[in-house]
């Protein structure tokens, strides 16, 4: 069962269909409603989508009233990353640095994958904007400190027993990394992890719960290790219904609701990506009237 609709969902349907698993919208239906249809329709688990955390944190209660999968990490988990004492307290114990204003400093936010065996992953750090644009890798970090928060990710997902997808973020005060959250899932930033490394988040998020073992990328660390591994942008496209051809390093994530679509691009470098990006957002606005800046 599908608990989020449109853009918020398609990632997950993306997966679902991708490994063959039979699926059924949620059709907006929340709370008691929504569990009864997952069990009208037969169901056995329930994916949030990208829902905020609180939400997903409703869903997995409920989940477990109803005896259904949680798509997500388990239940207090969930609620820990929720409550930021709570969470800060955990990664204290993990030994992870803490942020000293994780409220007020701009964030690093880096995903992670890690499987039941506590084999973990972390991918590469993105930045979002106030616009809701993000930008992959950060350019505030040396290759050095990109393997160190690399680190420290991986050992703060190890130590609260995350199974599944979720991204930690960061704050970078001077020279020094501190711990500042952590979100469940899907965020709708995965993207740019996906074109720098060639994993599908949203497909290993389904496989880790189910208990397969983490897969690595195809084009091996690009993350954190020595140098950078080229650039990724991605635009939110608000209003409209114009078309992108295509192309290398041009992808377009738009639900059949009206209005919502996300365009990523990427390059082997920041001055590649910026061309695509300028590209793509011509023939989006050739063929409709969204309008988005390019950063």
């Amino acid at each position: 069962m599908m608990a989020s609709t449109g853009l918020a969902s398609l990632r997950a349907v993306q997966a679902c269909r991708e490994l063959a698993l039979t699926w059924h919208p949620g059709d907006g239906q929340l709370g008691d409603a929504l569990i009864a249809r997952a069990e009208r329709y037969g169901c056995e688990a329930l994916h949030p989508g990208e829902a905020t955390a609180p939400t997903q944190l409703a869903l997995a209660q409920a989940c477990r009233g109803a005896g259904l999968i949680f798509i997500g990490p388990r239940e207090s988990l969930v609620a820990a990353m929720c409550d930021a004492p709570a969470i800060r307290q955990l990664m204290r114990e993990a030994q992870l640095p803490l942020s000293d204003a994780p409220d007020a400093s701009p964030r690093l936010q880096l995903p992670v994958l890690v499987d039941r065996e506590q084999r973990a992953l972390a991918l590469v750090e993105h930045e979002v904007a106030a616009d809701g644009q993000g930008r992959a890798p950060s350019e505030r970090l040396t290759p050095e400190q990109r393997a160190y928060l690399g680190q420290l990710a991986m050992q703060g997902a190890r130590a609260v027993g995350l199974v599944g997808l979720a991204t930690l973020s960061f704050t970078l005060e001077g020279s020094r990394l501190g711990f500042a959250g952590m979100h469940p899932g899907l965020t709708g930033q995965e993207g740019l992890a996906e074109a720098l490394t060639g994993l599908d988040l949203a497909v290993e998020q389904l496989r880790l719960v189910a208990g397969e073992r983490l897969k690595r990328p195809r084009v091996g660390p690009m993350g954190h290790g020595p140098g950078r591994p080229g650039q990724a942008l991605l635009v939110p496209l608000h209003g409209g219904a114009g078309r992108i051809s295509g192309g290398p390093g041009v992808r377009l994530d738009q639900s059949s609701q009206a209005g919502e679509a996300r365009l990523l691009v990427w390059g082997r470098d920041a001055a590649e990506a910026r061309r695509r990006l300028r590209r793509a957002l011509a023939e989006w606005h050739d063929g409709g009237t969204a309008h988005a800046k390019v950063r």
